[in-house]
């Protein structure tokens, strides 16, 4: 569950020299507040209307805010290690060899036009050459080499005894962001779905088949997938942990999606023997059982062909990078350009060998110091963390003495892992990009698949430590916050306290308040699926919830798009019981109290959490992230949050009125 979220973007590179790193944005900038505008009507302007003012969206960005401009900075760090690694003349160890000549193959576009179509024309061949009997087969081998078709397959914790790791099987295999993208009938919808059928035909030409072909091709594309999406679970309904549990006997899955072939899938992908795995989707995988039937062979040849080629875009020549672009990133994200090629090529080699990447980047920024300073802010959020459960007016203490429990069991990992991953079996090659995509993702989905049946690791990371994200995991319990967010704006040494605790003290109870949300609190403190609530508390939380729900349903996106009150759920509740939780830390540490640049220390923290949230974003992104991500716009977190608290309507003086002192303010935590 992490604080938010980025879409990636794809890939027309040159080498270029390295840029001089800029200078860090300060956690807090009097310049981007808009002194005219009431902070009482629009706190959002008033903290970030400064801001908005004189910034613009790069043409390479579908948003840009404050999140973005440390990810840019980050950005130039890694490509600072990487040209270094990347020299011929470099002499590096084995770590800095592999990550530089990935990285130098990545930029070599010289290489990756000369070789044209060459490293797909083995793979096309495969497709083509199959038969009906083959389709296991087929989809087995694309999944070992990272191709994203029609179902996944992977290990995760069971949810019933969270100290092992079991097989999972799941939906997946959809080239359009979400099921509803399919379904829905509104006029932009239908646009999309047209644009989507002439991308899938301009790839697929590109990949060497005839006019006719590919135009039928696209066609049966958006045909075959609208089926899927019809069976798939939808974003909301997943949102319920006890929606994606089925555990089941192999022999049960064979029952229900006979024609999937089970025990040959596992054992063409190698992976561990097991008897029992979670079958997330059930439903879904019945339905592509009978399409396995039900649809014409050369149709799942089309469908294969347009993963296989969609999947391998970022490292194949310039036309297949400039489609990619001009469907996923102009036409569903906005953006006017495709980003300079060393921005992707750093993005891909973080994607592949993150934690490779990633520790070089902590011996640069981060360090023992960093972790000790973040370690301190987490303890003082927790100290009021339980302080907030305690006093908990509506929970009885039942359910309390149970909230308190898992409280107290939260692990905290800070900055970068205490392990290192091992990239030694990772074979990677000078020249051959495409090559070691292909062999990272295998690398990846073999690490996986040999953690079933083993107990849990839990030191393991699931964000690289240059991330400007911070997450929440259930099932371990823990708390989660790479290097890369640690440093401003959302942290700045050089600050008062009340400007660190509304940025990353808010932040870290963001993610702490996640283990307490509608989905963080069906898990015990051993990340368990257990309910651990009296019925009387969880209607009572319920009917907190609903209240956000409702709240949030109401803003407007973009044009006649609302926000999904549900979607959000989880993110609204953290956001609003992270600040709180932030505040009431601040106030235990009783500190200075007298003003800086004019502002109370109430008022600095609120502009803390105002100002890490100023953005912008084209209308394509806004929308897309309305459909499809649980976290809402930067202008609703700011303005949803203050105006469900009294603090903020006493530390600005509010009258009773005003459009952030809303009346009736909605509480969970």
């Amino acid at each position: 569950m992490n604080i938010i979220f980025f879409a990636a973007a794809l890939i027309n590179f040159s080498w270029a020299a390295t840029p001089a790193i800029p200078a860090a944005t300060p956690g807090f900038d009097p310049t981007a507040l808009d002194r005219t505008a009431d902070p009482c009507g629009n706190f959002f302007q008033f903290a970030c209307g400064g801001w908005l003012a004189k910034n613009e969206i790069p043409a390479d960005q579908s948003s840009w805010g404050r999140f973005r401009e440390l990810t840019e900075r980050n950005r130039e760090t890694l490509h600072g290690i990487l040209e270094a690694a990347a020299k011929d003349d470099a002499k590096p160890d084995a770590l800095d060899r592999k990550i530089g000549d990935y990285y130098a193959s990545c930029m070599d576009e010289g290489a990756i036009e000369a070789k044209g179509l060459e490293p797909l024309r083995m793979e096309l061949g495969r497709i083509e050459r199959s038969t009906p009997a083959d389709l296991t087969d087929a989809i087995a081998h694309l999944h070992s080499i990272g191709v994203a078709a029609a179902w996944s397959f992977s290990a995760d914790q069971d949810y019933s005894d969270a100290s092992k790791m079991v097989a999972e099987a799941d939906q997946g295999g959809l080239g359009l962001p979400d099921r509803d993208y399919y379904l829905k009938t509104d006029a932009k919808s239908e646009e999309q779905r047209r644009q989507y059928v002439e991308h899938v035909y301009k790839m697929l030409r590109l990949a060497g088949e005839y006019e006719q072909q590919a135009a039928a091709d696209a066609e049966t594309v958006l045909r075959f997938e609208s089926r899927m999406a019809k069976a798939s679970q939808d974003l909301v309904f997943r949102r319920d942990p006890e929606h994606l549990y089925h555990r089941m006997k192999v022999t049960e899955l064979s029952k229900i999606a006979p024609l999937l072939q089970w025990d040959r899938y596992f054992a063409d992908i190698e992976a561990p023997m097991f008897s029992e795995l979670n079958v997330v989707a059930p439903e879904y995988l019945k339905e592509l059982s009978a399409m396995t039937t039900g649809v014409p062979w050369p149709e799942w040849q089309a469908y294969l062909r347009w993963h296989l080629v969609h999947s391998q875009a970022a490292m194949l020549p310039k036309a297949f990078v400039d489609e990619d672009f001009d469907f996923y990133g102009k036409k569903l994200s906005g953006a006017k350009e495709l980003k300079a090629r060393w921005k992707r090529c750093v993005e891909s080699t973080d994607g592949v060998l993150g934690e490779a990447l990633g520790r070089r980047y902590v011996e640069k920024t981060f360090g023992a110091a960093g972790k000790q300073r973040t370690s301190k802010m987490v303890k003082a959020i927790e100290s009021a963390l339980e302080v907030d459960l305690k006093s908990l007016e509506w929970m009885t203490p039942k359910t309390k003495r149970e909230a308190l429990s898992k409280f107290n069991a939260i692990a905290n990992k800070i900055g970068y892992p205490d392990k290192w991953r091992d990239y030694s079996s990772y074979e990677v090659v000078r020249g051959d990009a495409l090559g070691n995509l292909t062999r990272g993702r295998a690398f990846e989905d073999k690490r996986r698949l040999a953690k079933i049946g083993k107990p849990v690791d839990r030191k393991e990371w699931d964000m690289t430590p240059p991330t400007v994200n911070a997450y929440y995991n259930p099932q371990m319990n823990d708390i989660n916050f790479p290097a890369g967010i640690l440093q401003p704006p959302f942290y700045d040494n050089a600050l008062d306290d009340a400007i660190n605790f509304g940025a990353i003290g808010a932040v870290i109870g963001h993610e702490l308040t996640h283990g307490f949300d509608d989905e963080g609190r069906k898990f015990d403190g051993k990340g368990n699926l257990h309910d651990w609530w009296t019925s009387d508390d969880a209607k009572a939380f319920d009917g907190r919830e609903q209240c956000l729900v409702d709240e949030y349903a109401g803003f407007t996106a973009v044009g006649d798009v609302k926000l999904n009150g549900k979607l959000t759920l989880g993110e609204n509740t953290a956001d609003n019981g992270g600040l709180r939780i932030a505040m009431m830390a601040l106030q235990a540490l009783k500190g200075k109290n007298a003003p800086i640049d004019g502002f109370t220390p109430d008022q600095r923290l609120f502009l803390g959490w105002g100002q890490i949230w100023c953005e912008k974003r084209t209308d394509e992104s806004m929308r897309m992230l309305a459909l499809t991500n649980p976290h809402s716009p930067g202008r609703y977190r700011v303005n949803g949050v203050v105006s469900n608290m009294p603090e903020f309507f006493k530390a600005f003086d509010c009258p009773a009125n005003a459009p952030m002192a809303k009346a009736v303010q909605c509480r969970v935590w």
